[in-house]
């Protein structure tokens, strides 16, 4: 790497555990308030924010993108990839309009319950997370193989560990954490509905470029791990 790459790279790194320490505050604090229900118009807004974010991930995927990709150097377009879905969270983050609402708020045996849930969710992604290079995850190492995009870029076939049980363990992780809120308000509502709608809808034109990526392999492996997801649903 060049003198202007490698801080490149590393501050990419930083600003994707940076985006990810806001999001984890904005879920745990900011979405906890509660204020009177202010209609859908909130809720459409902040399904088209969540669209543009998700867009990026999925825009990367696309063939078309992948050729105009080639002007970047392949050891830097995962690091490009990771900058720009940092940024796109944190505009998240920040522009969200509250919806307003309260749902329901357990408390005592049902609020350890749910607690039990979302920390099931954190290990599962932990579990899950831990069969890949977090550096290369970051954008910091470059991955090994340069030719696929950069939102789907094989980090190694996962077959172990929670990747028995569902295709994606992460996906599932994170259900379980945004749905298994405590404090239900309107607003993690939307974002729990929103953002896992946008999954289940993601997760074949993931498995496409998988295939693409893997061959056989991944053929195998969906004929051995039946679920994408949800354990016995989807």
């Amino acid at each position: 790497m060049t003198r202007f790459e490698r801080p490149f790279v590393w501050v990419g790194g930083a600003l994707f555990v940076g985006s990810l320490a806001l999001w984890a505050w904005w879920y745990v604090i900011g979405l906890s308030h509660t204020s009177a229900w202010s209609g859908w118009r909130p809720v459409a807004y902040d399904a088209a924010l969540f669209t543009v974010f998700a867009a990026h991930h999925s825009l990367f995927a696309r063939e078309a993108v992948k050729r105009r990709l080639s002007v970047i150097p392949a050891r830097l377009r995962r690091s490009v990839y990771v900058w720009i879905a940092s940024l796109l969270l944190i505009l998240l983050c920040l522009l969200w309009q509250t919806a307003g609402g309260e749902v329901y708020r357990m408390e005592r045996a049902g609020a350890v319950a749910l607690a039990a849930v979302q920390l099931v969710g954190l290990w599962i992604i932990a579990r899950a997370v831990a069969k890949i290079d977090p550096l290369e995850l970051a954008g910091i190492r470059t991955p090994q193989s340069t030719d696929a995009a950069p939102a789907e870029r094989p980090i190694g076939l996962q077959i172990t560990g929670p990747y028995r049980w569902v295709r994606h363990p992460v996906y599932l992780g994170w259900i379980l954490i945004v749905f298994g809120a405590a404090h239900m308000t309107g607003d993690r509502l939307v974002f729990a509905a929103i953002s896992s709608l946008y999954l289940v809808a993601a997760v074949p034109w993931e498995e496409r470029s998988l295939v693409q990526s893997f061959g056989e392999e991944y053929v195998r492996y969906q004929q051995q791990v039946r679920w994408r997801m949800l354990p016995y649903m989807y």
